[in-house]
């Protein structure tokens, strides 16, 4: 199996915003992302 590649959170920011997602809130070190007419929320770690 291949090794599943680490990307950093502006990375994956980016590409749930090209699939409709938008950057609600953040709050310390987790970035927020909804999409409307879904109820479920994203939240990405803004880790080192």
């Amino acid at each position: 199996m291949a090794a599943v590649p680490l990307l950093k959170p502006k990375e994956v920011v980016r590409a749930f915003e090209k699939l409709g997602w938008e950057v609600a809130r953040q709050r310390g070190s987790h970035i927020i992302m909804t999409k409307p007419g879904h109820i479920a929320t994203l939240s990405i770690p803004d880790h080192s």
